[in-house]
């Protein structure tokens, strides 16, 4: 409880300059936020966190501690951010979350991920899932539209992860996905493929049948 109560102690001490933090010179963020992960790893140090600042002022500044999908760090998350202050100007909040741009991702005017040479739509991407009896996460093939040109990268897996977690969430990623293998998307239709921002309703689907 000690090192919750020093890392919030150190947030609210330095509150103006974090919540001001885009304005200062690249050497005061590279301390502040040298020393924001250095108190957050004093908690723990499986721990990590965004910050996400608004485009319209009057919008509320996002501290996000992530356990990195590691459930072994769940309990650090919920606990170090339950006892948050609360901080005018600030949303606390446990766990990345789910991406708001699901309707934009039907509708095929979601924006790409871009990773170096990797160039990814999540509106173009489908999986199969493979389930097994008796497991609590399943394992799936996901398709790539550009498969065999990005196949030999060795980023391309953790950028459909990430695209992954940004549809259903790090909770959610690491409760529910156990493996993720990468194919070409077939040359012709394939009705038992599911689009990637279906997940979450796959997931909500199987899961309802297993309670």
């Amino acid at each position: 409880m000690k090192n919750i109560t020093l890392f919030w102690n150190w947030i609210q001490y330095n509150e103006r300059t974090l919540r001001n933090l885009q304005n200062e010179k690249p050497k005061i963020q590279k301390l502040f936020l040298f020393w924001l992960d250095k108190n957050l790893h004093y908690y723990s140090e499986g721990l990590d966190c965004i910050i996400i600042f608004p485009k319209r002022k009057n919008k509320s500044i996002q501290l996000i501690i992530s356990a990195n999908g590691n459930p072994n760090y769940f309990e650090a998350v919920t606990t170090l951010v339950d006892n948050a202050p609360k901080l005018k100007s600030w949303n606390f909040i446990a766990f990345i979350q789910p991406s708001e741009d699901i309707e934009k991702m039907e509708a095929g005017l979601d924006k790409p991920y871009v990773f170096k040479d990797i160039n990814l739509k999540a509106s173009e991407i489908k999986f199969e899932p493979l389930q097994y009896e008796n497991c609590k996460k399943i394992d799936m093939i996901v398709y790539l539209k550009n498969y065999t040109v990005h196949c030999n990268n060795k980023n391309l897996l953790e950028v459909v992860y990430v695209i992954i977690q940004d549809i259903i969430g790090e909770k959610a990623l690491s409760e529910n996905i156990n493996f993720v293998e990468l194919e070409q998307m077939p040359s012709e239709e394939n009705i038992e493929l599911i689009y990637l921002y279906d997940l979450q309703y796959y997931l909500d689907d199987i899961n309802s049948k297993k309670t």
